[in-house]
C-alpha cells in the first residue's frame, strides 16, 4: 500500500473513485460476465445429460447481470462520478466503449432470456424461482434472439478487449490513477 501511495505521489485518498455501489457493482458485474460467458460457450460441447443444467445456471447468471445492470445504470444517472481528464478523443472513445459496454450488458442478457422463453423454455431461476414467460414459445422469434444473443457475446467480448487494453495502457505506460479509480 505504501508503494502504491508513493507511485500515486500521496495517498490512495487523493484518487478521484467512483462511489463505492458503482465500484462494487462493477467487479460484480465483472465477475459474473467472466463466468457466463465462457460457460454460455461450453453449452455447445457439453453432454445432452447435462446441457440443462449448463443452460440453467448460464441465464440464471444472465438473469442476475441484468438486474445488476439496472441498478448500476440507476446509480450512475443519479449520482456522480469523477471526472476524466486526458485528450478530448481518449475521452470520447473512453466514453463511447463505456456506453456500449452498458448497452451490451443489456441487449446480451435480455435477448438470451427472450430466446430461451421463445425456444420454450421459461427461465426457472437457479432452479428455484419461476419467472414468468413475458413470450411464448415461437422458433421464428427464437432464432432471431438467438442470433442476437449470441452476436451480443461476441461484441461485448470485443469490448472488454478494448476495456481491459485500456486499463493496460493506462496503468503500464501511462502510470496514472485511472485503475485506482474503480478498485
Amino acid at each position: 500500500m505504501a508503494e502504491l501511495q508513493r507511485e500515486l505521489g500521496g495517498s490512495l485518498g487523493s484518487v478521484r473513485r467512483y462511489p463505492a455501489r458503482l465500484r462494487l457493482l462493477h467487479w460484480i458485474i465483472a465477475g459474473l460476465v467472466l463466468a457466463t460467458w465462457p460457460l454460455g460457450l461450453m453449452i455447445g460441447f457439453v453432454k445432452d445429460a447435462v446441457k440443462l443444467d449448463f443452460y440453467t445456471v448460464h441465464e440464471s447468471l444472465g438473469f442476475l447481470v441484468l438486474w445488476l445492470m439496472l441498478v448500476r445504470i440507476g446509480s450512475r444517472l443519479t449520482g456522480t462520478i469523477p471526472a476524466v481528464n486526458g485528450p478530448a478523443l481518449e475521452r470520447l472513445v473512453a466514453g463511447l466503449v463505456h456506453g456500449l459496454l452498458y448497452v451490451f450488458l443489456v441487449v446480451m442478457p435480455v435477448s438470451g432470456f427472450l430466446a430461451t422463453n421463445a425456444h420454450g423454455f421459461p427461465l426457472k431461476w437457479f432452479g428455484l424461482v419461476p419467472i414468468w414467460s413475458p413470450i411464448g414459445k415461437s422458433p421464428d422469434v427464437a432464432a432471431t434472439l438467438s442470433t442476437i444473443h449470441q452476436w451480443s457475446a461476441w461484441i461485448l467480448l470485443a469490448l472488454f478487449a478494448l476495456h481491459f487494453a485500456a486499463v493496460i495502457f493506462h496503468h503500464v505506460i501511462r502510470r496514472d490513477e485511472t485503475l485506482y479509480r474503480i478498485l
